[in-house]
């Protein structure tokens, strides 16, 4: 009986176009996956080598003065991007994975990022995220919605209840069938992906495995509950699109809404502004002043004491230091309205399986929000870390011939976070296990299914 059902629909030729079609998306999916990791490949590579020439050149151009030579050049930490962050591109692709900055003002440089086309920033990535979320669902719906009224509308359900001992489990080795094609389908693609992403076989790849497994479960288990309620195709293909189009567009637009007003956040614009005019206010300060606010910060410089000149290294960056320090309250604010978006975000998505997945997967990807804010915690210190080792020779201007500038490499910040699988799995297996016994229910409430 299984084979036959299986042959039955497999021979369909709408069922043979939308496998095809949807295995052709994937493959489209990883492609554009695999060039954005070659992009972010290239670009470490670049900036490695830019950085180890950018040094070079300055250290023998501007050789007098340490002062002057740290105004210019830059100093890069890379974001590590994963293979597997090819799957699921999420924030990569307008949040910078490579931060470069002076040791100059910080909030001035955070928020630098690269030139990209707002219409392609707008459209995102089609990436295989992109696939699971928005197309396999439909694919799911094309496939089921019509399990049990079609064969009612043409007359032949009466002999499959007569020819069958249990109609239900008939039922269930119709969704089992279509279940096993998308299974297999997802396998297809993710097993390719493994080869042509180099995707390593580890813990990610097992759980970006299972919860895209769940995912798909979960779309089953909403389309037999819609075909538990007995109705005809019209109805169940009208009400499944509608689900489709409130859990996958509607609602989260609504709750992004909700966030993005509950928790407004200081504009990057406004904050790299503060910080730029608390610096360039100092110009017109009294020096020591803007060195006492300095040394309060700083008290293991206090033996620096400022010159008699008109200009002096040891004023301009204690400057620029007060810059960042005026503006460290705004920065602070950015810092925990986003934190609090992304706990509000994570939070209500447990309660909306499509958007719970999509925050999920990119999480494993480490390409959310909150790897991006653990990049930003990690710049911070790069950059406190710059200055702590590079004050001392400005102020004491040290030879900039003596100074080993070749052991300055690009350094990679590497996100450790561990993956919570209770948090990940269990709000996709309760909403499954419930709408599989209220479709269960329903079925069980006719005596005969007719």
């Amino acid at each position: 009986m299984l084979a036959l059902l299986f042959k039955n629909f497999i021979r369909s030729k709408g069922t043979k176009i939308g496998l095809l079609f949807l295995l052709g998306i994937g493959f489209i999916s990883l492609l554009i996956g695999h060039q954005f990791q070659e992009k972010q490949g290239r670009n470490i590579k670049e900036a490695a080598t830019y950085q180890k020439e950018h040094i070079a050149r300055n250290a023998a151009y501007h050789s007098d003065e340490m002062g002057l030579l740290l105004y210019y050049i830059k100093f890069s930490l890379v974001n590590k991007t994963f293979p597997i962050n090819s799957l699921a591109i999420g924030q990569r692709d307008v949040n910078p994975s490579i931060q470069s900055v002076t040791i100059r003002g910080l909030e001035g440089q955070k928020y630098d990022s690269e030139l990209n086309n707002p219409n392609n920033l707008m459209l995102g990535n089609i990436d295989f995220s992109f696939v699971l979320i928005y197309l396999f669902p439909l694919l799911i719906i094309a496939f089921t919605y019509n399990v049990v009224s079609e064969e009612k509308e043409s007359g032949t359900w009466k002999i499959v209840a007569t020819q069958s001992d249990n109609t239900f489990l008939y039922i269930l080795k119709l969704f089992y069938i279509r279940i096993l094609s998308l299974v297999t389908l997802l396998t297809i693609v993710l097993f390719i992906a493994i080869f042509l992403l180099n995707i390593p076989f580890n813990k990610s790849l097992f759980t970006f495995y299972i919860i895209s497994i769940l995912y798909i479960f979960f779309w089953f288990a909403v389309c037999f509950f819609i075909v538990s309620l007995q109705k005809n195709s019209n109805f169940n293909a009208v009400i499944l699109l509608t689900i489709w189009l409130f859990l996958i567009i509607i609602l989260p637009a609504t709750i992004n809404t909700y966030i993005v007003n509950k928790y407004p956040v200081p504009e990057a614009l406004e904050l790299t502004l503060k910080q730029r005019n608390a610096y360039h206010e100092k110009w017109d300060m009294d020096k020591k002043a803007t060195m006492e606010k300095f040394y309060s910060h700083y008290p293991q410089f206090k033996n620096y004491t400022l010159p008699d000149e008109e200009f002096s290294w040891l004023w301009y960056y204690a400057m620029q230091q007060m810059g960042d320090d005026e503006s460290a309250v705004q920065s602070k604010e950015l810092e925990t309205k986003l934190k609090q978006r992304n706990e509000a975000g994570q939070n209500i998505a447990q309660f909306i399986p499509t958007l719970h997945t999509q925050i999920q997967l990119n999480e494993i990807a480490k390409s959310d929000l909150g790897n991006q804010l653990l990049f930003m915690e990690k710049t911070n210190r790069f950059h406190e870390k710059l200055r702590l080792y590079f004050y001392p020779k400005i102020f004491d201007n040290a030879d900039v011939k003596k100074e080993n500038w070749s052991k300055f490499k690009v350094e990679t910040f590497e996100d450790t976070s561990e993956t919570n699988f209770i948090k990940t799995f269990l709000p996709l297996v309760l909403f499954n296990l419930i709408l599989m016994g209220l479709g269960w229910r329903n079925f069980r409430k006719e005596k005969q299914i007719v």
